[in-house]
């Protein structure tokens, strides 16, 4: 999955995207990758009614955020200034690295730097 924890998306889909001048941009709270859903914060809020019970003596209605599709989330670049599609690199010191597809800049790190995964550096001709 190309979007995790803490990363700022952007909903593309549903009844949270908003208008284009007004884009929806948000922090992930929760990744679900078994059901393919995130949750957003403030997106796809609904309330849950609570009946009055010995530890919440009042009852009432509790809003949460539940969980809404991967698909209809982009990652946000802030150089772009929007939501983007999302390619993988690796770097010269052998990590691995999300980027921009727009305009190249990287989003962040995906895991640690390995040995088999550096550039080897090139002989030098003789």
């Amino acid at each position: 999955m190309h979007i995790r924890k803490d990363d700022q998306v952007e909903v593309i889909a549903g009844a949270n995207r908003g208008s284009p001048a007004q884009r929806r941009i948000a922090k992930v709270l929760r990744v679900l990758p078994a059901r393919n859903k995130i949750v957003v914060e403030g997106i796809n809020r609904v309330y849950k009614h609570l009946k009055p019970s010995a530890k919440n003596q009042q009852g009432g209605r509790l809003s949460k955020e539940m969980p809404i599709d991967v698909s209809n989330a982009m990652l946000f670049c802030p150089s772009c200034g929007r939501g983007v599609r999302v390619g993988h690199r690796f770097t010269d010191a052998g990590g691995k690295q999300r980027y921009c597809k727009k305009c190249g800049g990287g989003l962040g790190d995906v895991g640690p730097a390995k040995a088999s995964r550096r550039t080897p550096k090139p002989s030098p001709a003789t």
